[in-house]
């Protein structure tokens, strides 16, 4: 086998979670060349992984330029196409390559089970990182690294220390990460319970805290700011993912919602308090050492989205303060804060 694709059309912790597939690829087919194929702005989760020879940025800027697309992808003749989206643009993608092996999963049982020559069940219980690595059944391949894995280069630790020391944030004192956004309002932890976390971490465990976020979170991140009287520090805004990613590394905690920044918390190695509420720790949960997952366990099926009818009751506002600390102060015994 000369020639390897693997397609993963989803969000930024979507692509980390499909690494362990990625190394289970390279070690049993070591002379490949293995290409992936994400959305523009997910790349950051593969850019500098060893078992990855190349990226492709799916375009979606024009016709004309999806059509380039797609003509390049069919003229490399692949071996082997693994989607590993569950999609149908995905599955379009799979089937133009006309690879003689196309592997993919058809969990609705929609049209694009035609597009492959080989549909792989999973269980839909099973954690996202196991349904990835069943998609190599079909190759022989039933054993893997079951750890998401970041890769970071020497620049990425540049930027996070030269972003540290431009906050003001002092090397003798650990750091504690404060994630309150969400892709979904229902996935989000209270902002004013953050506050309140970050009052008490800061007071409690003697950390400086710093709050991530997107550009488009930096209004959230000034409301935590603005009630919070232990004045956290926003970095919303600030950073790329992978700084983002080298400033965990330095970290001595991170908390926040079901995400993206809590996967590549756990892909880190940082000690990490994950805040679990319509979506499953079972299938979603980060996956690491030292982590402490808060979890309700409530059916949201009958009110997951657009709406939640639970109110005060729903499935985050139920995660108490007093929760959430109890896990931070299982997790931060002796903090060691890492220099920059």
């Amino acid at each position: 086998m000369k020639s390897i694709l693997v397609i993963k059309l989803r969000y930024l912790g979507d692509v980390l979670l499909a690494t362990p597939t990625l190394q289970a690829l390279k070690v049993a087919y070591p002379a490949a060349r293995l290409s992936v194929v994400v959305n523009r702005g997910t790349e950051a989760m593969v850019a500098g992984n060893p078992n990855v020879d190349e990226i492709l940025l799916l375009d979606r800027r024009s016709l004309v330029a999806q059509w380039h697309f797609l003509s390049d992808l069919r003229r490399r003749r692949f071996d082997v196409v693994i989607d590993l989206t569950d999609a149908d643009r995905s599955a379009f993608l799979t089937w133009v390559t006309r690879a003689p092996l196309r592997i993919g999963f058809n969990a609705e049982q929609r049209w694009r089970g035609r597009c492959y020559t080989a549909v792989v069940r999973s269980e839909s219980s099973d954690h996202r990182v196991e349904r990835d690595l069943a998609a190599l059944k079909p190759l022989g391949i039933l054993e893997g690294d079951r750890m998401p894995r970041l890769w970071l280069t020497p620049h990425d630790e540049q930027r996070a220390e030269q972003l540290l020391r431009r906050l003001g944030i002092q090397e003798n004192r650990p750091i504690a990460v404060l994630q309150p956004g969400a892709r979904y309002w229902f996935k989000a932890w209270p902002a004013e319970r953050f506050a309140e976390l970050a009052d008490r971490i800061s007071a409690e465990h003697g950390c400086q805290v710093l709050i991530g976020g997107s550009l488009q979170e930096d209004d959230l991140a000034l409301r935590i700011r603005r009630v919070a009287k232990s004045h956290p520090i926003s970095m919303a805004g600030l950073s790329d993912m992978r700084t983002f990613a080298a400033v965990l590394k330095r970290s001595a905690l991170f908390v926040g919602n079901d995400s993206g920044a809590m996967h590549v918390a756990a892909a880190m190695g940082t000690p990490l308090v994950a805040l679990f509420g319509p979506s499953t720790p079972a299938e979603w949960g980060p996956r690491g050492k030292r982590m402490e997952v808060i979890y309700k366990g409530l059916d949201c099926r009958a009110c997951f989205h657009p709406t939640c009818e639970r109110g005060e009751q729903n499935c985050m506002k139920l995660i108490s303060i007093d929760d959430v600390m109890s896990a931070v102060g299982r997790l931060m015994v002796r903090p060691n804060p890492v220099p920059f």
